[in-house]
């Protein structure tokens, strides 16, 4: 009997993934662990192995489908067997690898070629001013359209509804339109013809992952009350320490400013552990763990590796895991259960010299740190003035929850323990 091979759970809270690419085809021969298939999800890119020896004798999906996790994606099997049980209901088969592609059908999009219609005079005492304005503007005779206005009376916008139904293409305009190029606006030919200048280049569409960001992205803005908070702490500690641990190369752990103020964040919500919640389905949820995630800039986009329990965590030991999820993040081989569980994101724009930005709520979480670059500004000192280092923090909170004054507070505090960092650290340097 036929082997289903199945889209899997990558994770706990992965319910579909995309099929990215298939790297065998139907007929193929393969073998129990052999590479079959790229998929990914909005977090990271997998591959899928073959569970059994065989022949790959159906593909269920095409590549860039999106797939619900333990839908059966191909089978595999002897040459003869039925597949047709392990089908999912409604799938269609792609073509077998090295099979003709379709033929390409003719954009919607693309007038289909009309014969002339017969000439129907229009009488101009049908067209209202607004009407016969726009028609020569545009060097244009009417058309025989049917008025909406009072009496039949043809109205400017029933010449727009007419043109945009039945535009006159040039050849070379409608040969860039069946490659997908787009109209513009209104034909700059006579008579309103649409030529090739006036077409746009095909727009990029965005990749699922990209899609999938986006739309979290107006989830949050649309399911949450979001406001920013600044402020900065002086960062002569921060400086001191990362210059002390540099020095000391080899005979201390490595830990960079970014996991200095991450660690200062993980103490401070210990003692406000208010911010270390989740807002869901009108409930407030405060974790008694703090599993910290942060922004990680890879090529497929945002993605946020979760540091879990770091409140049972040294300096030292949060920046190692930092690092090597970071690693992960990157070369995309995190699990997927390494970015999702968190329960407050900081996100940090301070090492491409942005001085201040408003971060948005990694919902349901309703906090978020924004870590701004270090500065030097004028403090005074007694009579006179000096220039010190500030690392400038963006806190942006869910006003549903968080009120501003224990935001500011929080912020307050944080600034404490980043000003207090060297001693925070406990680093024997």
């Amino acid at each position: 009997m036929a082997t289903p091979v199945e889209m899997p759970k990558l994770g706990n809270t992965v319910e579909e993934a995309i099929l990215v690419s298939w790297k065998k085809g139907k007929g193929d021969k393969v073998s129990n662990g052999e590479i079959i298939a790229e998929i990914e999800t909005d977090k990271a890119t997998f591959e899928l192995p073959a569970p059994v020896d065989g022949t790959i004798l159906e593909l269920f999906v095409k590549e860039g489908d999106l797939v619900p996790v333990f839908t059966n994606v191909c089978a595999i099997g002897e040459p003869g067997e039925s597949v047709e049980s392990l089908r999912a209901s409604g799938g269609d088969a792609p073509p077998a690898a090295g099979a003709e592609p379709p033929q390409a059908v003719q954009s919607a999009a693309v007038p289909p070629r009309q014969a002339a219609a017969p000439s129907s005079a229009v009488d101009e005492s049908a067209l209202s001013p607004r009407a016969r304005r726009y028609l020569r503007q545009r060097s244009m005779e009417a058309p025989p359209v049917a008025g909406s206005g009072p009496g039949g009376r043809i109205l400017e916008q029933d010449l727009i509804a007419y043109f945009a139904a039945n535009p006159k293409v040039s050849s070379l305009a409608r040969k860039h339109m069946e490659e997908g190029y787009e109209i513009r606006g209104a034909g700059s030919g006579i008579n309103g013809m649409i030529l090739a200048r006036d077409l746009d280049a095909p727009g990029q569409k965005l990749p699922k992952i990209r899609e999938i960001i986006a739309r979290r992205m107006r989830d949050s803005l649309g399911s949450s009350a979001q406001y920013t908070l600044s402020a900065s702490a002086e960062a002569t500690g921060l400086l001191s320490l990362r210059a002390r641990i540099k020095a000391a190369a080899g005979r201390a752990p490595d830990i960079n400013i970014n996991e200095m103020v991450m660690f200062c964040t993980v103490r401070a919500l210990i003692e406000m552990p208010e911010l270390n919640a989740e807002f869901i389905n009108g409930k407030i949820y405060r974790r008694a763990g703090i599993n910290l995630g942060f922004a990680c800039d890879t090529e497929k986009g945002l993605l946020v590796p979760v540091v879990h329990g770091c409140e049972n965590l040294s300096i030292a030991e949060f920046a190692a895991r930092v690092k090597e999820l970071t690693r992960q993040t990157i070369d995309g081989t995190v699990s997927p259960d390494n970015l999702t569980g968190g329960t407050f994101t900081v996100t940090n724009l301070g090492n491409l010299g942005i001085e201040s930005f408003t971060p948005i709520l990694n919902v349901p979480q309703v906090a978020i740190l924004g870590v701004d670059a270090i500065q030097l500004k004028p403090v005074r000192r007694g009579a006179g003035v000096e220039f010190v280092d500030f690392i400038g923090l963006s806190l942006t909170c869910d006003h549903q929850v968080i009120d501003g004054a224990p935001g500011a507070r929080f912020l307050k505090l944080l600034r404490e323990k980043i000003e207090q960092v060297e001693s925070l650290a406990e680093l024997n340097l």
